[in-house]
């Protein structure tokens, strides 16, 4: 009997044993992820895991936390953790525990300047500063500030006093800062005229990053036109939370309003980087936003989202209600709205993101400040009355090893550290980013360039392809120069004989053969009135003429599309159909409504004459666009404007010469002809309706015929 029951309690072990295990293994409830350049999620591994939550019982606090606003940790100073809190008599405080989390002292009622018993009404932003405890004392529109090594009160910063500030100015402050010149900036809850800067004597300086208003179009112009009668008033938002760094700059957060929010919907949803509606910005003493925004899109928290409404799921941008600086540079934002966490680096690189709704370990309720606490990372909960900790894990330590030794220089260490974190995560396209950053910084500028394109960097790509370029122009100028020579000598060469061939073509009589008639297309593009006039009264093209003119289009359009260089789209997935289509279904759209209108409107052109015009008039298409691709592969990004003026030159000149050619065709005047074509392309869009709606017709009828048998068949089952 003592020997089952030894076994029975062994085996008991050995499940209690095996379910501890199981749970130590699930301590992240949560997934961690960043994003690709084209906002696909991808799912990184963990770089924090949540290590406990500390609640009033295990604060030791004689008073159990209840509506808890700021939490800061004294960092250069005892170590010691500041939060600003409500009793549940509604009774303001600021709770101070040490390192461990365990209770100290309260901060609440003291002694004013006056000499009068004072006390904190509402608690919320906090601040310590050269041994000062700075206390937004909210709802008394006050900051108060405290000796944090006596405990004592030393001095209150009342509502400055300015005109620009107006009358109906309301001062609740909510967050505040100190620079090493003694200069405060305050967040007002109600100050929508940006982020309140003052001297060291509390004087007034100046608004700093005031937040542009987005007014809509509608009210725009009714502004315009009504100026006395529309009184629709559009203000700024006002910054919801701020910090600052070693630096003294600011770093502020804004949660916006319908109208913002569209925009920065908007700019989200293209991956925009502009800064106009950036829920994240960093401002110098001159209040100028000096944010790096250099990512695959701005710093905003969640990129990938729903506009529709979705009772499963939380739609629209983040709300980031506070912002905390890290070491290396890497600096973290809280979204209230989705219970994550987003941090980045100085460059505005997503390093990852992670966090949850909910109750579990690790998941956030209603979190209302975020603070560093070394490499940890506390999370202060409003709803749940308690603090989140989260560790850093190994990936973690690798990615803040590799940004120490970036700012350090140390470029040799970085490029291990990236290539160490691209071992356990191939998703992560920062890494691939920060080791093509440090192969450029070693002079290894091809090698770079690959790891750039690895993460569809175009911008960092395109300086390393300038560097490299410029190299090689260096090793190989005696070749340019001859390949140079060669090639003006043969396009001199060429556009001789092609005048000559043209010029012979004048007098000849007979039929002519294809390649004169292909050639023609030259003269008609400098000539368009008596090229056009030629080409239908004289014969001088034909319709196989044309055919080939438009098989050349096709093939270059084709080329454009596949050939071009990384940076102008090339490289990625081969489509061939969808140029051919689209060149042969315009060209063939237009040719069908022109005919169509000009058969009612007595134009002199039949369908062929059409055709054949249409298709000489897209000569410049690969004249331009031939030679434009090949220069994609010489060119970085700053001279793609080049790229694109030429390109958009040979559409435009092509577009002339198709009016030019309808106008010469038909022996219209020149407003008789346009307004044809305009109605043109109307019928254009009309034809194209018409055979959608066909199709659909089309498809529906075999889908009804394909029920049909299918119930048919079963019913003879």
């Amino acid at each position: 009997m003592k020997k089952l029951t030894r076994i029975v309690v062994l085996l008991l072990s050995f499940v209690l044993l095996a379910g501890g295990v199981a749970c130590h293994a699930a301590e992240a409830m949560f997934h961690t992820y960043t994003y690709s350049i084209t906002g696909e999620v991808l799912t990184s591994p963990h770089a924090y895991t949540p290590d406990r939550q500390i609640d009033s019982y295990a604060m030791n606090l004689p008073e159990s936390l209840y509506n808890p606003k700021d939490i800061f940790v004294d960092a250069k100073g005892n170590g010691y953790i500041y939060i600003s809190d409500l009793t549940e008599a509604g009774e303001g405080r600021v709770v101070v525990c040490d390192p461990n989390f365990i209770y100290q002292y309260t901060i609440s009622d003291f002694v004013n300047a006056q000499g009068v018993p004072d006390k904190l009404k509402s608690p919320e932003g906090l601040f310590i500063y050269e041994n000062s405890l700075y206390v937004c004392d909210k709802e008394n529109s006050r900051i108060v500030i405290f000796d944090t090594e006596t405990r004592g009160f030393k001095d209150i910063i009342e509502a400055p006093k300015a005109d620009v500030m107006g009358t109906d100015t309301v001062f609740r402050p909510v967050a505040v800062g100190v620079n090493a010149s003694g200069t405060t900036y305050i967040v007002s809850d109600q100050t929508y005229s940006g982020v309140i800067a003052l001297n060291p004597d509390g004087s007034f300086q100046a608004f700093l990053g005031a937040q542009k208003t987005s007014v809509p179009l509608a009210v725009r112009i009714r502004r315009m036109l009504f100026p006395s009668v529309v009184t629709d008033s559009f203000i700024s938002t006002p910054y919801r939370n701020m910090t600052m760094d070693d630096e003294g700059q600011i770093w502020a957060t804004i949660v916006f309003g319908t109208e913002e929010e569209k925009s920065l919907t908007a700019a989200l949803q293209t991956l925009s980087t502009d800064a106009t509606y950036a829920p994240i910005k960093r401002l110098n003493a001159k209040g100028d936003d000096i944010m790096v925004r250099n990512g695959f899109a701005m710093p905003a928290g969640e990129i990938m989202f729903s506009d529709m409404k979705d009772m499963t799921k939380e739609t629209g941008p983040s709300e980031l209600v506070d912002i905390a600086m890290g070491p290396n540079g890497m600096w973290s934002v809280v979204d209230s709205k989705r219970g994550k966490i987003y941090t980045y680096d100085m460059e505005g690189n997503l390093l990852f993101a992670f966090g949850d709704k909910g109750n579990q370990l690790g998941h956030l309720f209603t979190p209302v400040a975020i603070t560093y606490c070394g490499s940890d990372i506390l999370v202060l909960d409003g709803e749940l009355d308690s603090i989140m900790v989260y560790k850093r894990t190994e990936y973690g330590n690798i990615i803040d090893q590799a940004l120490m030794h970036n700012a350090d220089r140390e470029y040799t260490k970085a490029y291990n550290d990236w290539q160490d974190i691209l071992r356990r995560n191939q998703n992560f396209d920062a890494a691939y980013v920060g080791i093509g950053k440090n192969l450029y910084r070693q002079g290894d500028y091809e090698q770079a360039m690959q790891y750039y394109q690895d993460a569809h960097e175009t911008k960092n790509y395109s300086i390393a392809f300038q560097a490299n370029r410029k190299e090689s122009t260096e090793k190989s100028i005696g070749w340019i120069f001859v390949i140079a020579v060669v090639l003006i000598v043969a396009l001199t060469k060429a556009m001789g004989y092609i005048g000559r061939k043209n010029k012979a073509g004048i007098v000849k009589v007979g039929k002519r053969t294809l390649w004169e008639e292909f050639l023609y297309g030259f003269y008609v593009i400098v000539h368009p009135f008596d090229g056009f006039w030629d080409l239908k009264h004289e014969k001088r093209g034909s319709v196989r003429g044309g055919l080939c003119i438009l098989l050349l289009t096709v093939l270059a359009v084709v080329y454009n599309n596949i050939g071009s260089a990384y940076l102008f789209g090339g490289g990625g997935k081969v489509n061939i159909v969808g140029p051919m289509v689209s060149v042969l279904v315009l060209v063939a759209l237009w040719v069908v409504a022109n005919w169509c209108l000009t058969t009612l409107f007595d134009g002199e052109g039949n369908l062929k004459d059409i055709f054949v015009a249409t298709c000489y008039a897209l000569v410049p298409i690969p004249i331009v666009m031939i030679p434009a691709t090949i220069a994609t592969h010489f060119c970085s990004l700053a001279e793609a404007e080049f790229i694109t003026l030429a390109l958009g030159i040979a559409y435009v000149w092509t577009g002339l010469l198709i009016l030019f050619g309808s106008m010469t065709t038909h022996g219209y005047s020149m407003g008789r002809n346009l307004a044809i074509s305009f109605f043109t392309i109307i019928g254009m869009v009309f034809i194209t309706f018409l055979a959608v709606l066909f199709w659909n017709l089309i498809t529906r009828m075999i889908s009804f015929v394909s029920d049909i048998i299918t119930e048919i068949s079963y019913r003879a089952d």
